[in-house]
């Protein structure tokens, strides 16, 4: 099991993935923060005098742990904050799935009440933890910009 999980072509793919999801993520939400500030709301957990704040900073921080994972620089904090981030993602989607709001995740466009399974996000998501943590076990050091 330890030699799949240090494969250098299986940790470059998984990072590239994770990389450009996370950057894909990101790019309507840097372009629109009054839309992402909706979004958040719609899932009714953080206070609102903090949405706006979270709405400007969460895709930044994924925009830049996307490139990290992508160039190799600060690679182990860009790991476990993409993993820490897609934690909180799953908690906030099955929190809104058990309160019986169905809404779209707004991870990659606005969130917005829809017909669609918030379910279908949780297992997207779920999917990508797999991925993430198997970047948080990998012991790959090939192609990081800056060793850690």
């Amino acid at each position: 099991m330890r030699r799949i999980v240090d494969n250098d072509y299986l940790t470059i793919i998984v990072r590239l993935t994770i990389g450009i999801t996370f950057i894909y993520a990101s790019i309507y939400k840097i372009i629109d923060p009054q839309v992402f500030a909706k979004s958040i709301w719609y899932y009714h957990l953080v206070p609102g005098n903090l949405i706006n704040l979270l709405a400007i900073t969460l895709p930044w921080i994924e925009l830049l742990c996307g490139l990290c994972l992508i160039i190799g620089i600060s690679y182990k904090g860009a790991v476990a904050l993409v993993n820490l981030m897609t934690i909180v993602f799953i908690v906030a989607l099955l929190t809104a799935v058990f309160r019986g709001i169905n809404i779209d995740c707004g991870c990659f466009k606005a969130g917005k009440a829809t017909n669609k399974s918030t379910l279908h996000a949780v297992w997207f998501d779920l999917g990508l933890l797999v991925l993430t943590i198997q970047l948080l076990f990998s012991r790959s050091k090939k192609w990081l910009m800056a060793q850690s």
